[in-house]
């Protein structure tokens, strides 16, 4: 049987998602993760990584199974948690410019009557609306579009009004009647600032800013009767004889709607609403044609029904909000997102959890990195040699085992490294679960260790290039020294020993979006903004 989903089943997703991050129940992160997504040969192979992951256009997609999200889960670096303040609804940005055709609001776009500018069979995707030079946005009421017109006219006057009613822009007689509804916050320019989407207000609904409350109550017709405000006519009709300012009453299923009509030399060439009425979903004008002898053809006038209980009450389903943007800002804060940091993947997870905890963990940013804090307490101790973002470090542990990872970040100052472990150090080297000798050591992970089982010092951390350095095994605590000795820095994490685990338990939590990019590499002379682009 033939079925759809509706604009306004992706529409009440968007709003349930927004509703869902904000209402404070649920902690969501923007992340970033994979440090070293390209393998270090074309031959060789590294589970979820490709030699040619930063050549252009050639970025692998994201594949969505269980073992990809896990290992996702694996490389996540950093996370900073959405607030209110950085998720919002958004629709496509319809810059208005002069000499330029725009549609106007119908209630009945469909395949069989497509928006006569933009030619599309779905409202939201016709540009009926418009964002103004000084951020303020506007319904389009009317275009002067009539059936012997469908087209309209050509806007020449801005909109740049605050008026609560429709109005005209300018005395250019364009025929343009456009309905206020909001304005764009200037912290909402700066953060989410897009050439592609306008974002609207959160909370429209209930929201006590003075200026969208004085819109939405205004729109309210089963208060104020004020529901419809245009009437296209579609047929003008022959035969209607002369008037000005016949006051016709608006039938149909609602109550209280008129509108006056003009004609001249038989047909009707203009109908305005008077009084808006409330209640309707369909609408007739009655134009008081019992007598119909000298009627030639009968006019079609058809009353614009708007959405929900009228223009600007609920801005979500007349502009049609099936998307979200959500915003974050990496920086160097603190020590959590390092200066040397690089990454690959951007994504949403939902609800990790406290490490060695089932608390879900609800702090503004984390640190999904483990760390080893190595010896600087003199001269004589510090580490020699160089550590590179995503080369593999090693520790012979005093049980025989080997400890490896790879490398998040090296900080050269506290001599901190942040590291992570995926199955790519597990897998053979076909990359899978193939047998091979050397499997019952290589196998599983091994933790680093700051002692020995004997209480002696472990041995050194080393690198692939010549790095080689002890851990710290005294060291306890979140603060260091810098190295002049005049500042004390924080580290973002509390070391035990000389190491610290992650803030979030690995794998945990609900992975709900990931964007695989070419590298990036962090510059330490600037922050670094994510914008999500959610479209339900």
């Amino acid at each position: 049987m033939p079925a759809i989903v509706t604009d306004q089943f992706r529409i009440l997703n968007a709003s349930n998602f927004v509703e869902n991050v904000t209402n404070g129940s649920n902690s969501y992160y923007v992340f970033i993760g994979l440090a070293n997504p390209k393998t270090p040969t074309e031959n060789t192979k590294l589970f979820g990584r490709d030699w040619n992951w930063n050549s252009s256009g050639q970025t692998p997609a994201p594949i969505d199974n269980f073992t990809n999200n896990y290992h996702v889960g694996d490389t996540i670096l950093y996370g900073k948690k959405i607030t209110a303040d950085n998720i919002r609804r958004v629709i496509r940005k319809v810059t208005w410019e002069p000499n330029t055709r725009y549609d106007f609001y119908r209630d009945d776009v469909s395949y069989e009557n497509k928006s006569k500018n933009t030619n599309v069979s779905n409202l939201y995707s016709s540009n009926y609306y418009v964002i103004n030079s000084e951020f303020k946005v506007y319904v389009c009421i009317s275009n002067g579009a009539t059936g012997s017109n469908p087209q309209g006219n050509i806007s020449a006057d801005q909109p740049n009004f605050t008026d609560l009613e429709p109005s005209k822009a300018g005395g250019s007689g364009d025929g343009y009647l456009w309905k206020y509804l909001f304005t764009v916050s200037p912290a909402d320019i700066i953060k989410f600032d897009s050439t592609e989407y306008i974002t609207v207000p959160n909370n429209w609904s209930t929201s006590v800013d003075p200026s969208i409350r004085s819109v939405r109550e205004n729109a309210d017709s089963t208060v104020n009767s004020n529901q419809l405000k245009h009437v296209y006519i579609d047929n003008a009709g022959i035969g209607y004889g002369n008037f000005t300012g016949k006051e016709c009453d608006i039938l149909g299923d609602g109550s209280g709607a008129k509108a006056r009509v003009d004609a001249t030399s038989g047909k009707i060439t203009n109908a305005v609403v008077s009084a808006g009425g409330k209640g309707y979903s369909y609408g007739i004008v009655d134009l008081g044609t019992s007598n119909t002898s000298s009627i030639q053809t009968l006019a079609k006038l058809v009353p614009l029904i708007p959405p929900s209980r009228g223009h600007g009450f609920d801005i979500y389903t007349e502009l049609g909000t099936d998307k979200v943007l959500i915003y974050a800002r990496f920086d160097d804060a603190t020590k959590d997102f390092p200066v040397d940091a690089k990454f690959a993947q951007v994504g949403i997870l939902k609800n990790p959890t406290k490490s060695e905890s089932t608390e879900i963990f609800s702090e503004g940013q984390f640190s999904g990195l483990p760390a080893i804090k190595m010896d600087d307490s003199d001269s004589l101790n510090l580490p020699s040699g160089s550590l590179t973002v995503g080369e593999k470090i090693t520790q012979l542990r005093g049980d025989g085992k080997t400890a490896e990872a790879y490398v998040a970040s090296y900080d050269i100052d506290t001599h901190v490294i942040k590291y992570f472990r995926d199955r790519s150090l597990n897998y053979s080297t076909a990359q899978d679960q193939t047998d091979y000798s050397g499997v019952a050591n290589k196998g599983t992970f091994y933790d680093f260790e700051s002692t020995k089982a004997n209480n002696t010092p472990a041995n050194n951390i080393v690198g692939e290039n010549g790095y080689s350095g002890q851990v710290y095994g005294s060291f306890t605590g979140i603060t260091t020294a810098s190295k002049d000795g005049t500042k004390v820095i924080n580290l973002g994490t509390t070391f035990n020993e000389g190491l610290s685990k992650s803030e979030i338990n690995k794998g945990s939590g609900d992975l709900v979006y990931v964007d695989n990019r070419p590298l990036i590499a962090r510059n330490p002379r600037q922050k670094e903004d994510v914008k999500i682009i959610l479209e339900f």
